[in-house]
């Protein structure tokens, strides 16, 4: 059996940064083990190719929930990534790290060193950020961060109404507050998305101390005398072990990390005995306090043919579109899950934004279907800060088989009322004289007047995930933590997770950069240990 200082399963968000660093002076062997393929489908490298993503089970687990309690029983679809760079391959590629009191927050709940002044640091090492280094950017670091290369007309209309109704316009979400309207920053530079395949684990693959296998679906951690020390994993049809003389550090995401330590001993002693799995550690914690951001889309018929809709809705369009991207990277390929967008208060007497819009110039019935056949575009609201908790749960002992994802939004009844306030408010700036020129008629929901039940029944109806699923294994000192602010598993030893799973609470805006702040951080705290003698 082969042995290497650290195993990382999972090459996603987190995995690609830990293999990058880890493997960096030379002095540690590295092994990443990765469920999914490599990172060569071409729409991966688009920025829009995100649509074309969003249900191709080559590169996305696909995963749906169990029916929602409060969303009239339907399944909402979770796509997650199943490639070399997990969801950052994938995803919209808008790059926001949340609130510092976010981070305050986490340090507050007993997690030392998790404070905003403790991790901007780690923000700042990660980033290329376009215009340099400043106070809050890093200008050197490997992931590009970037302004979008083009604006738009329905942007300005939308930042420019999002001011009429006491919204102030905003050049950058992650500067000093995040309050405010305006394009996003995306993980992209140059028309090319910029995932953590591409900007830390392709810069390393050279070293001869890093090994990175794709195709190997983890299907156990291995202990003995409560120390991680082996994984075992399936590559071409066959079973295989490989042994971790330091570590074994866990990075499958909020879905995937919960349900393999389910099925390795550590978890919610009843449900791994009802699955006939031996108990390694009682860790009642694991799986269980999911978090997400929901999500409800509007649409709105566009009065001018200036929508994605129009560019791609002909041949001679599209034809045209391709060679302005491939010519000039410019043009609607480029364009990210979010184009403009607002971090903005549901009501007057809230402390800080607790709601966020996003402005796409296209629209769909779903995501990742068809565009429409006319002038259309969405907007879309979520609640940041959801007090709803869910679950994610093996069905059974095989490692094949998805787990029971079970998000439960709008179980709080906090968070119908922001949700409520909060499409309220985007209909107010909808409103705005500024939109007047480019909105011909509300497409969904339905045009007329609604009352707040009517929202809610909206919601109810069309609301799903926006892909941020946080804080399964989270970190903390009490019986429901499941790491430690080391992000060590409690427990056991030789065994870390290190992914939005170990969130203590989901960030006021899109995960993926905040993941790879852990990461980053993570990959300090282990060299650092790995230094001390044993």
């Amino acid at each position: 059996m082969a042995t290497y200082d650290y195993v990382i399963v999972g090459a996603g968000s987190a995995g690609c940064v830990l293999a990058n660093r880890l493997s960096a002076n030379g002095r540690h062997t590295v092994l990443l083990l990765e469920a999914g393929p490599a990172d060569r489908n071409p729409w991966i490298h688009v920025p829009i190719g995100y649509g074309k993503l969003f249900a191709q089970p080559k590169v996305n687990w696909m995963y749906q929930s169990e029916p929602e309690p409060e969303l009239n029983g339907r399944r909402v679809f979770t796509p997650r990534g199943k490639v070399l760079g997990g969801s950052s391959s994938i995803n919209g590629l808008v790059y926001i790290r949340g609130q510092a009191e976010d981070f305050d927050e986490w340090a507050r709940l007993g997690n030392t060193g998790w404070g905003f002044k403790d991790v901007l640091p780690y923000f700042r090492k990660s980033e290329a950020f376009q215009h340099g280094a400043s106070e809050y950017h890093g200008g050197d670091g490997p992931l590009n961060v970037s302004e979008l290369p083009d604006r738009h007309v329905l942007c300005e209309a939308f930042i420019e109404a999002a001011g009429s109704i006491g919204i102030p316009r905003t050049d950058d979400f992650n500067a000093h507050t995040q309050e405010g309207a305006g394009y996003y920053h995306v993980t992209a530079r140059n028309g090319r998305r910029s995932s953590t395949a591409v900007a830390y684990l392709r810069p390393a693959r050279a070293r001869t101390n890093l090994r990175v296998l794709t195709d190997a679906l983890v299907t156990r951690i291995g202990f003995e005398q409560q120390c991680a020390r082996t994984v075992e994993y399936h590559r071409n049809g066959r079973p295989c072990s490989v042994r971790a003389a330091k570590e074994v550090l866990l990075c499958g995401g909020s879905i995937n990390s919960p349900q393999l330590l389910q099925l390795s001993g550590i978890g919610p002693g009843q449900l791994l005995q009802r699955h006939g799995i031996s108990v390694v550690a009682e860790a009642p914690g694991v799986g269980e306090g999911l978090q997400d951001h929901f999500y409800v889309r509007t649409i709105w018929r566009c009065s001018q043919p200036v929508t994605i809709n129009d560019a791609l809705g002909s041949l001679s369009g599209r034809i045209a579109t391709g060679l302005r991207y491939a010519l000039f990277r410019r043009g609607p390929l480029t364009v990210s899950g979010g184009y403009a967008g607002a971090f903005t208060r549901s009501r007057p007497d809230v402390s800080r934004p607790d709601i966020q819009f996003y402005l796409i110039n296209f629209s769909t019935d779903k995501m990742g279907t068809t565009l429409h056949a006319f002038p259309a575009f969405t907007v879309s609201m979520s609640p940041l800060r959801p007090e709803s908790r869910g679950s994610v749960r093996i069905r059974s002992a095989d490692p094949f088989e998805p787990p029971a994802i079970q998000y439960n939004y709008l179980s709080a009844d906090a968070d119908k009322r922001v949700t409520v306030d909060g499409l309220k408010r985007l209909y107010a700036l909808m409103s705005a004289p500024a939109m007047r020129p480019y909105v011909l008629d509300r497409h969904m929901p339905a045009p007329g007047e609604l009352s707040d039940d009517d929202w809610l029944g909206y919601a109810r109806e069309a609301g799903g995930t926006v892909y941020h699923p946080t804080t399964t294994c989270r970190m903390g000192d009490d019986s429901q933590a499941v790491v430690d602010e080391r992000l060590r598993v409690h427990g056991v030893r030789g065994l870390r997770i290190v992914d939005a799973s170990v969130m203590p609470n989901v960030v006021s805006g899109n995960s993926n950069a905040a993941v790879i702040m852990i990461a980053e951080k993570a990959a300090d705290l282990i060299l650092s240990d790995a230094d001390v003698p044993a």
